[in-house]
């Protein structure tokens, strides 16, 4: 579909692993006094004055991507972005990165190059530096996995575990968007391989499909909440979906939560969707996931630095633990959340 069958194709072997890496980690320059030695070592050497923050992922073709509709340019992008969402949910800043790369012999040179061109935007873009990562070869298509590491005053790292019964549930931006983009996509493979001559016009989606192809890592929020001095008392990304990271944040934080449907933040493009696929936008923003938005809780007294603020969305507030976690639905009904969002190990 995405994939030019007729592009030049130089095998791997050519270069052999340290050839490789070094072809493809040629272009990053470095952004942080705190990369002392990157790439070109046996390891990287990093001095950070503060609290060192790292999250890892991996990510498996066919069970987190899919090949026939990502370009290979979206997914080096993404597979940072995703990685970073996770430092910037922690209220720190994100420095480094590894990158380690598992293919089959089916990647020539060329669409490494691309991933790479891909990842090495996403470098520039949040200016962090690549300082290590590993090749080898698989028989079971491609896996990607990134190391973040960054960085955060320990009195800024905020957990999952501060919320307090009566602070104020907020989200940034909207959601549902990348699970209805999948939607399309997927849509649009089926007709593609009934008709492969079938050119798909995207133009309507395309809001929500470039949700799903190359998300966005929130760390201007980080920095806007840092403006407005508001310090979050618990945060998560919403990788999973939005009750299934509700659920965490009353876990972590032992209290309950009533979830306003009428405040959850949709985009009319996620609206139009929804209907057009016969599915409840509701649902899809509580359980489709990928949308990478930080979903925190602030003390009662921070709302008047949010309020009005575009950015941000009140849509609900946490309760007792005895109280449990509820949505609170359009006609005032309570409905207990329960986590169905996604996961890599559901059954097939």
């Amino acid at each position: 579909m995405l994939e030019n069958k007729k592009q030049d194709r130089t095998s791997l072997e050519q270069l052999g692993e340290f050839g490789l890496i070094e072809h493809l980690t040629q272009h990053f320059p470095l952004h942080h006094e705190s990369t002392l030695t990157g790439i070109g070592d046996d390891a990287a050497v990093l001095y950070h004055k503060n609290r060192t923050v790292i999250s890892t992922d991996l990510l498996v073709e066919g069970v987190h991507f899919d090949l026939s509709y990502m370009p290979l340019k979206h997914l080096g992008y993404k597979a940072v972005t995703v990685n970073l969402s996770d430092l910037y949910a922690m209220n720190a800043m994100a420095t480094q990165i590894t990158v380690s790369l598992a293919v089959s012999n089916r990647f020539p040179l060329e669409a490494l190059e691309e991933l790479y061109a891909g990842i090495a935007q996403a470098a520039k873009t949040f200016k962090i530096d690549l300082v290590g990562g590993d090749t080898t070869s698989s028989k079971t298509g491609m896996l990607i996995s990134i190391t973040a590491i960054g960085e955060a005053q320990e009195q800024h790292i905020v957990h999952r575990s501060g919320a307090k019964p009566n602070d104020l549930l907020v989200v940034s931006g909207d959601l549902g968007g990348a699970y209805m983009g999948l939607q399309v996509l997927e849509r649009e493979k089926e007709v593609f391989k009934v008709n492969p001559n079938s050119q798909p016009d995207l133009e309507p989606y395309s809001y929500i499909v470039e949700r799903q192809l190359k998300p966005e890592a929130r760390k201007d929020i980080v920095e806007l909440l840092k403006a407005l001095e508001v310090k979050p008392t618990a945060m998560i990304d919403i990788s999973d979906g939005l009750s299934s990271e509700i659920m965490h944040l009353c876990k972590e934080s032992k209290v309950g939560c009533n979830l306003f449907e009428d405040k959850i933040p949709l985009d009319p493009t996620v609206i139009a969707a929804c209907e057009e696929f016969d599915m409840d936008s509701t649902l899809v923003a509580l359980s489709g996931g990928e949308d990478y938005e930080l979903l925190f809780t602030i003390d009662h007294a921070d709302f008047p630095k949010i309020k009005g603020n575009p950015n941000l969305s009140v849509i609900g507030h946490m309760a007792d633990s005895g109280e449990g976690a509820h949505l609170v639905t359009r006609g005032n009904a309570k409905i207990p959340l329960t986590a169905q969002g996604w996961s890599s190990f559901q059954a097939s």
